[in-house]
């Protein structure tokens, strides 16, 4: 922890300048400067005001010890014992809180996302569970004040979803999402089964990172560009005029279809900033082996067999295979409340880091 101490009290002091620049008529004027401050500011409070309280406990702690070291008055003894019990729990909580707070910040945790939602094992049933899934994202979403808009759909007969990818911006939306990469796996019984049996089917869901203003330049040359009639939903409206976009970068084999938007114009400047992500992800994972064992290890190949997660429909009952966390309430975690789970994930991955930091130490 001494080591910590020290770093904490460097991030003290300099919490200290960032407040006397927000003060700055100069630095207010420059807004640019002034938004890079007070972002600072936010990304470094919690962890100041955990050390601040921590310190401050401390100090009551050597006034309570020297109260109880004189002995004179018995009553102030006994109430410096159970204040000093008290303040020693709180201060190994903020001492794990301090350290979960300090662990190195995944670069990509504030970005908004693009979430790839596929049918996978299971024919029709697959595909109803990848519309369920994407439902559910749905209204967590919605609970957390994101904003979700269909990039691209492909959907079946039965009225479920081949493939869906879906774009979430919002505050810090890949750093609750990140976890749900992999196969998640479903059992019940299907609409379209008329002997009552379970079936088991799976989906495949895929979160990636948007690089938002990513400085690449892609040669034009480089990109095929092919227009459409874009569906509404289920197929029903056909627009008269092509106004779906697919972009593909030849060099990569990277394509990106966009139909949400209300024009030609509107699809092919949203399809480019994806793309130009997607392309950027590429050459940043420097090759194409790399960037599919990459997806590959995000979504696994959808078999039944390899799961993340299983949602019980019968047992109305969902466990997260990775940490071994059942809770029987699956009708709710459907209806977009994952927090439970999420929290659980979060949890789980930030006690393993601090644990290899602890091993490396």
């Amino acid at each position: 922890m001494d080591n910590v101490m020290a770093q904490l009290e460097s991030l003290e002091v300099r919490y200290e300048e960032i407040q006397e620049m927000m003060a700055d008529p100069e630095v207010i004027a420059d807004t640019k400067r002034y938004m890079e401050i007070t972002k600072e500011e936010a990304d470094m409070r919690e962890v100041v005001q955990k050390f601040r309280k921590f310190k401050a406990d401390k100090e009551e702690i050597a006034g309570n010890k020297e109260i109880i070291a004189d002995g004179s008055d018995a009553e102030l003894v006994e109430m410096a014992k159970m204040e000093n019990s008290e303040l020693e729990d709180e201060i190994s909580q903020l001492e794990n809180e301090i350290k979960i707070l300090m662990l190195p910040k995944d670069p990509n945790d504030d970005k908004d996302i693009i979430m790839e939602i596929r049918g996978a094992a299971g024919g029709d049933e697959a595909s109803l569970f990848a519309g369920d899934l994407l439902r559910m994202y749905e209204k967590y979403a919605e609970n957390q004040g994101w904003n979700v808009s269909i990039v691209d759909s492909e959907q079946t007969e039965v009225g479920g979803y081949k493939r869906v990818d879906i774009m979430i911006t919002g505050s810090k939306v890949y750093s609750k999402l990140k976890y749900e990469n992999g196969a998640h796996r479903v059992q019940r019984i299907p609409v379209t089964e008329s002997a009552g049996r379970v079936h088991t089917s799976t989906a495949t869901v895929a979160v990636m990172p948007e690089y938002e203003q990513v400085d690449i330049d892609l040669d034009p040359k480089d990109i095929r560009v092919d227009v459409y009639r874009s569906s509404g939903a289920g197929g029903q409206h056909i627009n008269k005029t092509s106004s779906a976009v697919r972009m593909t970068h030849l060099p990569t084999g990277i394509v990106v279809a966009m139909q949400d938007q209300r024009s030609q114009q509107q699809n092919r400047a949203k399809a480019m900033e994806i793309l130009k992500s997607r392309v950027y992800d590429y050459y940043e994972s420097q090759n194409r082996d790399k960037y599919d064992a990459k997806r590959k290890n995000a979504v696994g190949t959808g078999d039944r067999s390899e799961r993340i997660r299983t949602y019980n429909y019968p047992q109305n009952r969902v466990t997260d295979h990775r940490i071994g966390l059942t809770l029987n309430k699956l009708d709710r975690i459907m209806n977009g409340e994952l927090d439970e789970v999420i929290d659980a994930l979060t949890v789980y991955y930030q006690t393993k880091q601090l644990e290899e930091l602890a091993e490396n130490a």
